[in-house]
């Protein structure tokens, strides 16, 4: 585990050591872990409030319906993992990075995966006790997927849900739903789905900035903050995909950055922190996948989209970079 200082001190740009599936010590899962003993107080009472609001949230969102997977719909786990599960979480004051908390909420059916139906009042909530009461100081992202589907990703093999089942931290969890053992993934499958999802998002992501520079030419400054959130977008689920074998199905840039960064510490780099200008610009970015396209008040400034497009090309040099050097990693030995 990193030391206080290291937790707490300045962020390291180096990539996270990677490794194919072959190479990983594949003990069988048992209990979860439950231990915060790493965590400060005021960490562990942010992520009690977490855990709060999403039940009172899914409640909410299951008041009177009739369906009989809503009626009964539940939280089944509420997992911590990332870096405040490892214990190598990120404070830079003077960079303005700030590791954000990931969490895995495991539900029991699939339906009640749906993000947009069941649990955009709990993203809302989240926000503005962030923003608004400052409750929760840490940002929270999190993603959801039914038990079913989760076992069905650990007997696949999937190292995302594997490490999650492994060394995840459980904030909540019913008695009598444990996970699957996972299944071996060979090295030569896990490489070849990183590679042809490398092939497959790095042309698109390279596509859409190239509209974006002849929007840019054109005039038509909000489809060019659309397609540069389609280019940041798309080199996220990259990174992910080729890193982990698993991009969330998500447009929230915030929670791609967060989930992508974890994993690959160097696209920290593309985005500055530090200033006012750089925190709205990329604000700007994140609303651009709605507003731009369809609110009549979503503005930007030819400096603010000219500065973007400049770390959107530094993104996908680092992505490059980083996924690159993954599908150049020599398998294990037989």
């Amino acid at each position: 585990m990193a030391s206080a200082a290291n937790r707490r001190g300045s962020v390291s740009k180096a990539t996270a050591p990677l490794r194919w599936p072959g190479c990983v010590d594949w003990l069988e899962i048992g209990k979860m872990r439950t231990d915060l003993d790493h965590l400060p107080a005021a960490k562990r009472h942010e992520l009690e409030a977490v855990v709060s609001i999403l039940f009172d949230e899914l409640e909410d969102a299951l008041a009177g319906r009739k369906a009989p997977h809503r009626k009964a719909g539940r939280i089944l786990k509420i997992i911590l993992f990332g870096s405040y599960a490892r214990g190598d979480w990120a404070a830079d004051p003077v960079g303005g990075y700030f590791s954000d908390y990931d969490l895995l909420v495991v539900v029991n059916h699939d339906q009640l995966a749906d993000v947009s139906e069941y649990w955009r009042q709990a993203d809302d909530h989240l926000l503005r006790e962030q923003t608004v009461s400052g409750r929760i100081r840490t940002p929270v992202n999190f993603i959801v997927h039914s038990l079913s589907d989760v076992n069905a990703q650990l007997r696949r093999g999937r190292p995302f849900f594997v490490d999650i089942a492994k060394d995840g931290i459980a904030l909540y969890e019913a008695p009598d739903h444990p996970f699957d053992q996972p299944k071996r993934l060979s090295p030569e499958a896990a490489l070849a789905e990183a590679r042809a999802s490398f092939d497959h998002w790095m042309p698109l992501a390279v596509h859409a900035q190239r509209i974006a520079e002849v929007s840019v030419q054109d005039g038509v400054a909000r489809d060019a903050a659309f397609l540069l959130h389609q280019a940041a977008e798309r080199l996220y689920h990259c990174t992910l995909l080729v890193l982990t074998l698993y991009s969330p199905k998500s447009h929230k840039l915030n929670v791609l950055r967060s989930q992508a960064e974890s994993i690959a510490p160097l696209l920290i780099e593309a985005w500055p922190r530090d200033t006012r200008f750089a925190q709205r610009s990329f604000e700007l970015l994140r609303r651009a996948y709605v507003d731009a396209r369809y609110s009549p008040h979503y503005k930007i400034t030819d400096e603010e989209l000219a500065w973007l497009g400049e770390r959107v090309t530094i993104l996908q040099t680092l992505v490059r970079q980083v996924c690159e050097a993954r599908l150049a990693e020599p398998l294990p030995d037989a």
